[in-house]
């Protein structure tokens, strides 16, 4: 058998062979085999904000694992998680690739929670772009002991001899020797240097760029699959918790004896009261303990909790954003500056101003979040839908005062996630109840739990000015931005965003204006704020795509022709020219630049494909937009028809330039999902926050596209060579603009202030 075990380091120089004990083998893997281990270090370097916690930056070790057993079974190890963007397909894609094996031997085994996979934060868009070269190391080293075995055995340099469809053939002879044949004789091989192998060209791929249909697909549609919710164990308790309505307020009193008059409830707790401020801890609250989930549900409704104060308890939403406006309106604190813009909008022959804002949003997912806990003897096992293993692991260690080693974390599939699941107070709760009732607990949240005591997007405001010249030039440009910070759920006295968070669409702005300033203003947090599916790049998003629109309309030129302009000539910009610290999602501008013709290059193929150009018909308007996120390009065209104050949304184009695609027929789906997303969020989505808790509780007033609103969807993938770029998140952030300009262009109004139901009927 052969076992390569990759461990990433952040040192990039690093190179090394290790040993692998046969027990952390199945410690990583939870998979019973046999064999030797060989291993090799390999570079990963993740950004602090991707985590959420800038303490854990800098320790990014991975391990991918291959084993090939004796009855021909290829099994690769996936340590990110599934929730339908098709990873458990895509990293043993590249693997099978250079590796040779047929697809039909490929078997794929779900990783558990540890930190010699380094991050396993399914987030960021980012597992295929950081993890796509290090995959074609691991197989071309597996194919090449393969093949090195085959040649010792038949006496001929390593030359003579290939691999092919998991088998070694001699190219003399055309005698052939099986993968499982040579596992045993190919484990006591040492492996190559990492320079010393070779690759398929492009030309060679088998499954690289194929559209392969996920692994779990068959599974997934037959429900033969297990998500968070499906976990069952003998002796299962389940728990559903009432949790404060506002963050910070405590639990004052409750009724026990009435809930525990429910039948099917065992047991009402407390649940332990967290610190401040907030992070991954769960919310103050009361849990309802029974033998099945209705029980438990029924028993909640009956403790008539009494609440505590809370600094937070007068945060109103509209009256917030108002004060918002109010002051992005004034000159802000610069995070970069070319020019003098202020100077240059003075000599201007023209000027236009405009405010964006965007509500709170959440994630939503089909599947709200549950998890299962089991504590014996000191040591706790979880199953969760999670996108963060490792933290979880971490988090629910320390909730219960054991050292992390002790916590095993399973990971389900996930029914949706969009960043929700890569925070792990539901894993932390269904822990603390296991521990508490030495039973195994299943926590199950409502819909009604997960939109009201969730993680938010932040609420914000974007202001724009710019000046143009006689000939129509834009010679000045002045942006601000405020909304609270994701920092401020791990630092309660942050009030203003981070850097890299500007780093999302807002201060990487790529357009050739001489005069630039970008400004932030102040905006403290009043609920937990989180990461949503492209974070910050859906305000920013908005706001530029719908001020280009606004200009070329100004300057009365077609919007794609203004695109061109405020590009300017094709180059790379390096923001940190001008004094921002910009983080480039976590990448180094010399692998990923931001380079304005790749965004031409989309905008312009999405244009030509779609029609967006051509003329409509009365009512109806096209509306484009475009935008560098995760390191990839998108535009979107979309078409609408406004009548009797009602806006149908008929068609949506992208077209994504994403470096080298693995497997187009995902990312198809994720620009599919992506869209959907984006006209959700841009179309109806807004939570609102009264006395300092939210008043939507569930999909009939926090709604999401249906079947009947969704329009006919299109998608183009740019071919290019490039290293490969994010996927899941970079279709979200152009939607909303170009939804906006679409309905601006039909019928002559302009929509600054999300969602567009709060103007037109959808």
């Amino acid at each position: 058998m052969i076992e390569l075990f990759q461990q990433a380091a952040n040192n990039a120089s690093t190179k090394q062979t290790k040993s692998v004990s046969r027990r952390d083998f199945l410690k990583l893997t939870g998979m019973t085999t046999s064999g030797f281990v060989l291993g090799s270090m390999l570079p990963v370097s993740l950004p602090a904000w991707a985590h959420g916690n800038a303490s854990h930056a800098g320790d990014n070790t991975l391990n991918l694992f291959v084993t090939i057993e004796t009855n021909g079974r290829v099994n690769i190890i996936c340590h990110r998680s599934e929730m339908g963007q098709g990873i458990r397909t895509s990293i043993p894609q590249i693997v099978a690739d250079e590796l040779c094996v047929a697809w039909k031997d490929v078997h794929v085994v779900q990783g558990l929670a540890n930190e010699a996979y380094g991050s396993q934060n399914t987030d960021g868009s980012r597992s295929i772009r950081n993890f796509y070269a290090k995959m074609r190391e691991m197989g071309a080293t597996a194919r090449t002991i393969l093949e090195q075995a085959a040649a010792e055995q038949w006496a001929v340099p390593i030359t003579d001899v290939y691999a092919d469809d998991s088998f070694v053939i001699n190219r003399n002879t055309k005698q052939k020797i099986s993968f499982a044949a040579l596992a045993e004789p190919a484990s006591k091989i040492k492996p190559p240097a990492p320079d010393a192998l070779t690759y398929k060209s492009k030309k060679d791929f088998k499954y690289i760029g194929k559209p392969i249909q996920i692994l779990d697909l068959p599974d997934m549609v037959t429900g033969n699959t297990i998500f968070g919710q499906d976990v069952k164990l003998e002796g299962m308790l389940y728990a559903s918790i009432e949790r404060n309505p506002v963050v910070g307020s405590k639990v004052e009193s409750f009724d026990k004896a009435a809930a525990m008059k429910t039948g099917g409830v065992v047991d009402v707790y407390k649940m332990p009261e967290q610190p401040t401020p907030v992070v991954f801890n769960p919310a103050n609250g009361v849990a309802v303990i029974a033998t099945n989930t209705w029980a438990a549900s029924q028993g909640r409704k009956a403790l008539n909790i009494k609440w505590g104060d809370s600094p937070h308890k007068d945060h109103d939403s509209a009256e917030y954003l108002a004060q918002l406006n109010q002051r992005i309106v004034g000159k802000g604190k610069t995070i970069r500056q070319g020019g003098d813009a202020y100077a240059a909008m003075q000599q201007s022959q023209q000027t236009v101003a405009a405010t964006y804002t965007v509500p709170y949003l959440v994630h939503a997912p089909m599947e709200p979040p549950a998890a299962t806990a089991v504590f014996k003897d000191g040591k706790c096992e979880v199953w969760a839908c999670t996108q963060t293993p490792q933290s979880t692991q971490q988090n629910v260690a320390g909730a219960l005062g054991i050292a992390k080693e002790n916590v095993t974390v399973n990971v389900t599939l996930l029914g949706g996630a969009f960043g929700r699941k890569s925070k792990p107070d539901f894993s932390i709760e269904a822990a603390l109840l296991a521990k508490y009732t030495g039973k195994p607990v299943k926590v199950v949240w409502s819909r009604e739990d997960d939109i009201r005591q969730g993680y938010y997007h932040a609420i914000s405001s974007q202001h724009f000015e710019a000046g143009l010249t006689a000939d129509n030039t834009v010679n000045a440009w002045i942006q601000r931005t405020a909304f609270p910070s994701i920092s401020s759920t791990f630092d309660g006295t942050t009030d203003e965003p981070s850097d890299g968070e500007l780093s999302l669409g807002f201060g990487d702005v790529p357009f050739h204006v001489e005069n630039l300033s970008c400004e932030t203003h102040k905006a403290p947090a009043h609920i937990r704020i989180g990461w949503v599916r492209s974070v910050c790049n859906i305000q920013h998003a908005f706001s530029q795509g719908s001020f280009v629109d606004e200009l070329a309309h100004a300057a009365k030129v077609p919007t794609h022709k203004m695109w061109h302009q405020l590009l300017g000539n094709d180059r790379l910009v390096n923001p940190k020219d001008q004094g921002f610290e910009y983080g480039n999602y976590g990448e180094t501008l010399e692998r990923f630049p931001i380079d304005t013709k790749r965004l031409k290059d989309v905008l312009d193929d999405v244009v030509a494909k779609s029609g967006a150009d051509q003329p409509t018909d009365d009512g109806e308007a096209w509306g484009i937009s475009a935008h560098r996120s995760f390191v990839s390009y998108v535009a979107v065209a979309t078409k609408v028809r406004v009548k009797d104050n009602k806006v149908t949304v008929l068609e949506m184009h992208s077209s994504i330039d994403a470096g080298t695609v693995v497997n187009p027929d995902r990312v198809r789906s994720q620009q599919e999902g992506s869209m959907i997303f984006g006209l959700s969020l841009a179309m109806m989505g807004e939570i609102t926050v009264k006395e300092g808790a939210v008043e939507q509780s569930n999909y009939n007033d926090y709604q999401v596209l249906r079947m009947s609103q969704s329009p006919l969807i299109t998608t183009y993938i740019v071919e290019s060579d490039a290293i490969p770029g994010g996927v899941g998140e970079p279709g979200t952030p152009p939607v909303a603009p170009s939804l906006t300009n679409a309905i601006f262009h039909a019928c002559g109004k302009r929509i600054r202030d999300l969602p567009v139901n709060k103007h037109f009927t959808v």
